[in-house]
């Protein structure tokens, strides 16, 4: 997609008004159902966040200059970086479209006029629900929609490239978009190196843990799989790449750990990790998870050394044992 400015001419039109033809599929355009909150992320904020940034009452019209002020700052330094820019306000003053005109032509981008057909006393009732330091006027808001009706047949000739209506706007194409095009840089399908082998760490762990992972090549802690390492300051956790699991072809991390079946045993032990959580259940919990494996002893479900030799000696004589078995039952039936 290309970088474009996107200008919000209004939030109000009455409905059935007749509109100017825009693209099938215009540049990505959106319109927050609400004025984003004084500290939310956004490419550029409204005036009445302004207000409220700098006059603690976003609803306070006579704070609407020093606002604008701040808000042409912020636009100016995306301007030059040529991004896309959002600016939600109703700019029913033809000179303030003038100079968001003028700031998307100083630096070669288009700019579209969205607006949202509104009948003006639903824009009148939902003043209700807003608190008294966002609250517009009755006779403020009615007036900004009729100048945003008697303007609306000139804006393409004060210079908006598009003219466009939120109900037309394809809101799952741009989502679906941008998806698409953080998925194509992950696999490296833009040319790019993409993410490689650590696809499969954020799969399992999440992106939060892919800035911590290092892979250790050559290490042969896990005889012979391939071992990475999770690290923060002198945390550091170790892991096994399994891609044989139950010899199902299964592909899965183990982490190593502490043996829990003998307290001298100074043998890795391996305990299957599943999601970030387990790592966190894992650095945090004093109790050994059921699964682990001990290089030593084995899991969970493993007899003990002296009863596995107890078993290895009756199968190497299997013709003393049987004749052991025959005495017993006839000693029984005796």
């Amino acid at each position: 997609m290309n970088p474009n400015a996107i200008l919000t001419y209004g939030q109000v039109l009455p409905p059935g008004q007749n509109r100017h033809p825009i693209p099938r599929r215009p540049a990505s355009c959106w319109h927050p159902e609400r004025t984003p909150t004084q500290h939310s992320s956004t490419p550029a904020r409204s005036a009445s966040t302004r207000r409220s940034n700098r006059e603690d009452d976003a609803g306070d019209q006579a704070a609407t200059e020093a606002a604008v002020t701040v808000m042409h700052a912020a636009l100016k330094a995306r301007m030059a970086r040529r991004l896309t820019t959002v600016i939600s306000d109703t700019n029913t003053d033809a000179g303030v479209r003038k100079s968001l005109i003028n700031a998307a032509r100083a630096h070669g981008v288009p700019v579209v006029a969205l607006l949202v057909a509104t009948p003006a006393d639903v824009c009148v009732r939902r003043q209700d629900v807003r608190g008294p330091d966002r609250a517009v006027p009755e006779d403020v808001v009615r007036r900004q929609h009729a100048d945003a009706v008697a303007a609306f047949p000139q804006l393409r000739g004060e210079g908006f490239d598009h003219v466009v209506f939120a109900d037309h706007i394809h809101r799952l194409e741009p989502f679906l978009q941008r998806a698409s095009d953080a998925r194509r840089r992950d696999m490296g399908w833009d040319g790019g190196a993409g993410l490689g082998s650590l696809l499969l760490v954020r799969r399992v762990f999440g992106p939060d843990v892919l800035p911590l992972w290092t892979w250790r090549d050559g290490s042969d802690l896990a005889g012979g799989d391939r071992v990475g390492e999770i690290r923060l300051g002198k945390d550091r956790l170790l892991l096994a790449l399994r891609t044989n699991v139950d010899g199902e072809g299964d592909t899965g991390f183990d982490l190593l750990t502490c043996c829990p079946y003998e307290d001298d045993c100074t043998a890795r032990a391996w305990q299957p990790v599943y999601s970030v959580t387990d790592l966190l259940v894992a650095h945090t919990s004093d109790r050994p998870h059921p699964d682990t494996v001990c290089t030593v002893h084995g899991g969970p479900d493993d007899v003990g050394q002296e009863a596995d030799d107890h078993d290895r000696a009756w199968d190497d004589d299997p013709e003393g044992r049987a004749d052991l078995e025959a005495q017993a039952v006839k000693a029984i039936s005796a």
